[in-house]
């Protein structure tokens, strides 16, 4: 589904990631592991079209999606639930799920099967009590959850998670969790970064691990799990 081919991206004349390799399958959970600054945020930015590569190719669905701008890697079918969450703090909870609303072939209309407002509350049910709050009036957990509801109202193929739980309360955690394994068993591909190994592992099919911009090991949940030098040289757990 997702092809990431000897991508190099840069900074202004810092390069960031050096032949960067990842690929991601039809309905596979992929994690994309590695300490702080080595390049996770960057490659995703990269796919999304938030950073433009210098060399490489990205293709989705055998069509090479390199460099084009955000809103065309969204409706090609890609989500993104970014770092940091970024919701709408001006708009009501309601309005920050509809405002890039699109169903899968990028119409604005809700058809049957296609996330729609009352199924993401179906999926996070606290969310539905606050429809009418504001951005800013959310705690953190809620507004993980609207960024997840957010990005999957654009009906994607593809749901990218960078930091899927940082800074949240265990519960909240546990919720986030909940609702990927749930994505997972309905065939969402997702790609996910993630520090809490043991959680990301019940879930994942694959895993890759990068390091000063390149991608140094990949393998299955099994593999990683038996060869704790991987994580100790390169996670440092």
């Amino acid at each position: 589904m997702l092809k990431v081919e000897d991508l190099e991206s840069f900074y202004g004349a810092s390069q960031a990631l050096f032949g960067m390799a990842l690929a991601i399958g039809a309905g596979e959970v992929v994690t994309l592991l590695g300490r702080n600054g080595m390049g996770k945020t960057t490659t995703v930015r990269s796919i999304m079209g938030l950073l433009r590569p210098q060399r490489g190719r990205i293709l989705f669905e055998g069509r090479e999606i390199t460099g084009l701008p955000p809103y065309r890697v969204a409706l090609a079918g890609i989500g993104l639930v970014p770092e940091g969450r970024q919701i709408f703090p001006n708009l009501t909870l309601r309005e920050n799920l509809i405002a890039t609303a699109r169903t899968a072939d990028g119409r604005p209309t809700a058809e049957r099967g296609a996330w729609a407002e009352e199924r993401i509350y179906a999926l996070f049910p606290p969310l539905k009590e606050r429809a009418n709050s504001y951005g800013n009036q959310l705690s953190g957990g809620e507004q993980q959850m609207l960024a997840i509801g957010r990005a999957l109202m654009t009906n994607p193929k593809l749901l990218i998670l960078d930091e899927a739980t940082e800074g949240l309360a265990p519960l909240v955690r546990a919720e986030i969790w909940r609702v990927l394994a749930t994505l997972k068993a309905e065939g969402l591909a997702i790609l996910v970064i993630d520090k809490n190994i043991e959680a990301l592992s019940r879930i994942a099919d694959r895993h890759c691990i990068i390091e000063k911009g390149r991608a140094v090991w990949s393998g299955t949940t099994a593999e990683l799990q038996a060869d704790r030098s991987v994580t100790e040289r390169f996670l440092g757990l």
